[in-house]
This record gives structure tokens, C-alpha cells and sequence, in this order.
């Protein structure tokens, strides 16, 4: 399979790159945990996020968003221990918040969707350094997010 120069060799993103990375998701667990994994991401790189992906889904309830939703702040205070994780509390309560956000929703899977028109954008840049750092259709999810109580997004 041809593969995108960023994900290089380590066999994490490279998992990622071949399995996860570009397919369309319309699960809302699995978009849940990407918004929450992007914004344990801020300051980081992804692939350091993906290595401590699993142990975020296993202090994190699964990234099940009605049981993040009432995280209390002394469970807030027993993730901060945790070795496996970026101990971060703005981003933990992040998390918290943004699952009460992402549950006040009517529809999130189509609210994620909508900044696209409903249909995966295909791009076609032929090297890296065309890519754009950001897009139209991010900066605007984001402010819709911000504007609907979502942080680190």
C-alpha cells in the first residue's frame, strides 16, 4: 500500500496510516474518541497520542461520553496520577466538558459531518509540504465547537 510520507516507519502509525487515517467514520463512539484524542493532542504530536491511546480509553471509560460526562473532580484528581496518560487537568476536564457538550447535541454524527456536506473531502497533493496546516472546513468546525461548549478544539 502505498503510504503518506508523514506516517514514516514506526508501526504504530503506520497502523494507524493503513487502517484508521482518511477512512470515513459515522460511528459516533469512534468520532467521540478522535475529538477528545485531538484534544489531548494540543501541544503534542499524534503519534505520541497514539501511543497512549489505549491507556486513555482504559482511565477514560472507554471514551463512552455519558460516564465521562459525570467524572467527578476527584476522579479528575486520580487521572492526574496516572503515569500513562498526559497529565494535563485542563485537558481532563476538557474531556469532561466537552462529553457534556458532545451529548447536548441532537446529532452529532451529522452536526461532524456537516462541515464537509455529508461526503469525505478527497484531496490530492502529491507532496507534503503542500498540505495545508489548516482547512476552511476545520477552522469552521472549530468555531462551531467553541461556540456549542466544546475547549481544546
Amino acid at each position: 500500500m502505498p503510504r503518506c510520507a508523514w506516517c514514516g516507519t514506526d508501526p504504530l502509525y503506520i497502523d494507524y496510516h493503513d487502517r484508521e487515517w482518511g477512512v470515513p467514520a459515522r460511528d459516533p463512539q469512534v468520532l467521540f474518541e478522535f475529538l477528545l484524542l485531538e484534544a489531548f493532542q494540543a501541544g503534542l504530536s499524534w503519534i505520541t497520542v497514539l501511543r497512549k491511546r489505549e491507556r486513555y480509553r482504559q482511565v477514560l471509560f472507554g471514551f463512552d461520553a455519558e460516564r465521562l460526562a459525570r467524572m467527578s473532580d476527584a476522579e479528575i484528581d486520580e487521572r492526574m496520577q496516572e503515569p500513562g496518560i498526559s497529565r494535563n487537568r485542563r485537558k481532563l476536564e476538557a474531556a469532561r466538558s466537552n462529553a457534556r457538550a458532545w451529548l447536548q447535541l441532537e446529532d452529532p454524527v451529522g452536526f461532524v459531518w456537516s462541515f464537509v456536506g455529508g461526503e469525505p473531502k478527497i484531496n490530492r497533493f502529491e507532496r507534503l509540504d503542500q498540505v495545508p496546516a489548516v482547512s476552511p472546513e476545520a477552522e469552521a468546525m472549530s468555531r462551531a465547537l467553541k461556540k456549542a461548549g466544546f475547549s481544546f478544539v
